[in-house]
């Protein structure tokens, strides 16, 4: 693959007027919310080629309903076509792009040089992104890519941004990284304890989160062939029995260790990002909720729109980092972006409990005359539970549920059929796609 042979993209800006908020979306469901909480473009997966088999993914159907839906709002739809290929995987990739450029697609994210080669060489109009997965943390890297025609490199997250800030010096190609979500214990995913225990490839989409794994320590009780001491033997009876050959490092109350890193967290950096040269801010999670999609965008919406309003003025707000809480399922930190991260990054204890907010409803009409909201049940919720309303458009309040009613105007002790459409009266205005979440 010669830089000979293909010519420097010319198509685009190679550094956003402002910088993009790039979302996640595991299904359609989630890519409308993340697009209407205020995503500028999401990255989704389809049936083939992609690292998350486990997400819903999108059938080439969903993907033009997807892009349409988010044409709408100014957005754009990326597909991540990142795996590794093995021989049999290149059999149907020319038609997979084909399809993905007729349904609209604005840009693939790929990892492999023979998907990147064929993606130039067949679809032009197709704009090609370079994974994560390359593991590309210098700006040399960063400039073979772009004179191999691609016009975006999506770093690694191994990049602190001093590193960032001097890529952007010596590239003009825009960059894209990691700024919210889980990071992989192993370096750039390249982990094969998924391979190993299960047989499920991380880097062709089946990785079955090891890590997170509960373990216990163990050392050989026999090194020197069938030999145990005797004091083995006094500590450790069970050695002697046949077949065991090892001896538990830990007490029977001890808690069981996992090696997964803390989730990355930049809300509090929007300013470092930007003045960095950062062009598209990366949210991970295509297999997270819709709640944690829409708080999550809905969060740094906030904060980059209130920098670039008035950048010597701004302010991080508190609430947002509190809304951000409320999406967690991990402890937060800055991954490499400051420094090198340490023993304290990692989780070795069992994982705290996932976020205590629940999504319960989604707002479909309200009626202004009686104070009304038509919502959509999406976990049950009964009078007399306090609810947070929140929206994109600064709706935000928390109030007790009074009376429910179903569409018929009958009352109801409960909203507790999925998808239910009942009435509520609410303290204050609201939207269509306003959400309603309830304490666990």
């Amino acid at each position: 693959m010669g830089t000979m042979t293909k010519p420097q993209f010319k198509g685009k800006r190679y550094r956003l007027d402002r910088p993009e908020l790039l979302a996640p979306a595991g299904n359609l469901e989630k890519l409308k919310f993340a697009v209407h909480y205020g995503a500028d473009a999401v990255y989704i997966g389809g049936q083939k080629y992609g690292l998350r088999s486990g997400a819903d993914n999108f059938t080439f159907e969903e993907m033009r309903e997807g892009v349409e839906f988010a044409k709408k709002y100014g957005a754009k739809v990326f597909v991540a076509t990142n795996i590794y290929a093995h021989n049999e995987d290149i059999a149907g990739i020319e038609e997979y792009l084909r399809n993905l450029y007729e349904a609209g697609i604005a840009a693939i994210i790929v990892a492999d040089p023979v998907i990147v080669d064929t993606a130039l060489r067949l679809v032009p109009g197709l704009e090609v992104h370079l994974s994560t997965q390359q593991s590309t943390l210098n700006w040399q890297a960063v400039s073979f890519w772009k004179q191999e025609g691609l016009p975006r490199v999506v770093l690694g997250r191994e990049t602190s941004l001093e590193e960032i800030a001097e890529i952007k010096q010596h590239v003009d190609i825009e960059i894209e990284s990691f700024i919210h979500g889980a990071m992989c214990s192993s370096y750039s995913g390249r982990c094969v304890l998924s391979n190993h225990f299960t047989d499920r490839d991380s880097n062709r989409g089946g990785c079955c989160q090891s890590c997170r794994w509960k373990y216990d320590l163990f050392e050989d009780a026999r090194p020197e062939g069938n030999w145990v001491s005797e004091e083995d033997q006094a500590e450790a009876p069970q050695a002697l029995q046949p077949g065991v050959t090892q001896l538990p490092l830990h007490q029977p109350e001890d808690n069981p260790f996992t090696m997964g890193s803390k989730d990355l967290c930049m809300l509090e950096s929007i300013p470092d990002l930007i003045e960095a040269g950062i062009d598209s801010f990366k949210i991970e999670g295509r297999m997270k909720s819709i709640h944690y999609v829409a708080t999550v965008v809905n969060a740094y919406r906030k904060a980059i729109d209130a920098y670039m309003a008035d950048p010597e003025g701004y302010v991080l707000k508190p609430e947002w980092l509190e809304e951000l809480q409320k999406a967690a399922n991990r402890p937060l930190n800055t991954g490499f972006f400051y420094d090198t991260p340490d023993h304290e990054d990692h989780i070795y204890e069992p994982e705290e409990k996932a976020a205590p907010y629940d999504f319960a409803g989604l707002v479909l009409e309200y009626d202004a005359e009686s104070g009304t909201a038509l919502v959509q049940q999406r976990n049950n919720f009964k009078p007399g539970q306090e609810v947070e309303f929140f929206g994109p458009d600064d709706t935000f309040f928390k109030q007790t549920v009074g009376e429910l009613w179903d569409e018929a105007g009958n009352p109801l002790d409960v909203a507790r059929h999925p998808l239910q459409r009942v009435r509520m009266k609410v303290d204050q205005p609201v939207a269509y796609f306003d959400m309603m979440r309830k304490r666990k």
